[in-house]
């Protein structure tokens, strides 16, 4: 997912971008430079400094040997044997090779545009993450010029992740097997189908009898996973990977379209516990799995905040009101109490669990993202000429995958 620039007006252009070394004009050094430096290391003196950016791979590097320790660990974890072990290394070399297209994607076409962009940044997260990872960040040092190189920029991770991520999903899926209903997902959780997912499993899936559900492979798992982080970045708002795609297609006006895309995923949060609710009380169990509903629902909310702290971190006006801090710390709050109702239900839990979710929206309604004036999910604004035909279609297929990708349900338990 790239990151640009958090305000385009403000910012030099690409030419005029801090070096590590500033030369006169021509690139001569000034007279005596190279003297002045030998006489410096005959001396016994400090030696010259190493610019920066010769080391800033090494940091790349290390995130990049440690996310694919995380997934290793995190996909070894479920199996504790030397399957397990041949396993975990098919899920890992599957998504680290999807998000290696996916962020070289962005790299590339930066380049190609003359943008000054950081190799990618990937986080492990073995803990939290059932994937072990939450992807990875390319940092725009500098401003993206053109609609054109916003749509080509954009456009690439995603495109170049799907290349991937479809025939991987489809070679784990035809080497997946049938497992009866009641055992079909490991620890008690199912994952969500979308519209690929599911033609895929069509066309090179076993078939499935009654009573029966396919047990993902590693390697279709890794798929599936590729394509759920790629639809997180396909959300059309801020500076994920469709809010550049969207940005470049339909100008400023994608700013009040992605308020209410963000929006949406706090809608989504309630109908889906509402349709938990609902399917429950049909089937006669009233609100015995209450905490089910709640916990197959959870991700969207989370989903709310986190682009909500991630558009503080990245507008140019600062944090508003509401905060990074005060997010973060009622979101987690609101985790770990859900976490604790789903193994101890209680009334009062839920009561307490509610009204503190209804506070959070409160906060967001005055000081935070539900404001009219609220410009978190803003892009920075970029030039003004047109895509051309060819990219303009390119823009609208990579919006239609978020369609194809889009999940209600992504887990449920």
């Amino acid at each position: 997912m790239p990151s640009s620039h958090p305000d385009s007006s403000d910012s030099p252009t690409p030419s005029a971008t801090p070096s590590a070394e500033v030369r006169p004009q021509g690139g001569r050094r000034p007279e005596g430079h190279m003297d002045a430096e030998r006489d410096a290391r005959d001396a016994g003196g400090a030696q010259p400094r190493v610019p920066a950016n010769r080391l800033a791979w090494r940091t790349n590097a290390v995130l990049f040997v440690a996310t694919v320790a995380s997934c290793f660990v995190t996909a070894y974890e479920g199996e504790r044997s030397y399957v397990g072990v041949v396993h975990a290394l098919q899920f890992t070399a599957a998504l680290m090779g999807i998000l290696l297209a996916h962020e070289f994607g962005h790299y590339i076409a930066a380049r190609i545009h003359k943008v000054d962009a950081s190799l990618p940044f990937f986080i492990p997260l073995p803990l939290l993450s059932p994937f072990g990872t939450m992807g990875a960040v390319i940092r725009m040092r500098s401003v993206i010029p053109t609609r054109r190189a916003l749509l080509d920029i954009g456009a690439s991770g995603p495109l170049a992740g799907l290349a991937v991520a479809i025939p991987v999903y489809a070679w784990g899926v035809a080497h997946s097997t049938l497992v009866p209903v009641d055992g079909s997902a490991a620890l008690g959780v199912q994952l969500g189908d979308s519209l690929l997912a599911r033609g895929l499993e069509h066309w090179f899936g076993p078939a499935v009898p009654e009573g029966m559900d396919i047990l993902l492979s590693p390697v279709a798992w890794a798929g599936w996973a590729g394509m759920f982080v790629t639809m997180i970045n396909l959300f059309p708002l801020g500076q994920l990977d469709a809010g550049h795609v969207a940005y470049a297609l339909f100008g400023p006006r994608q700013n009040k379209i992605a308020q209410w895309v963000h929006r949406s995923m706090l809608a989504f949060f309630f109908v889906s516990v509402a349709s938990f609710v609902a399917r429950d009380l049909r089937a006669g169990i009233g609100l015995y799995h209450f905490d089910r509903a709640v916990s197959s629902s959870l991700s969207w909310l989370l989903w709310f905040e986190v682009f909500a702290i991630l558009g503080n971190l990245s507008n140019a006006d600062g944090p508003d009101r509401l905060g990074i801090r005060t997010r973060i710390m009622a979101t987690l709050a609101l985790v770990l109490l859900a976490s604790l109702a789903h193994y101890k239900s209680t009334p009062l839990l839920w009561i307490t669990w509610f009204a503190g979710v209804g506070l959070l929206v409160t906060m967001e309604v005055r000081w935070g993202a539900l404001r009219s004036a609220s410009k978190l999910t803003d892009h920075p604004p970029t030039g003004a000429e047109p895509l051309g035909l060819g990219r303009a279609i390119v823009a609208v297929v990579t919006l239609a995958f978020f369609a194809l990708l889009f999940m209600v349900t992504p887990f449920s338990m």
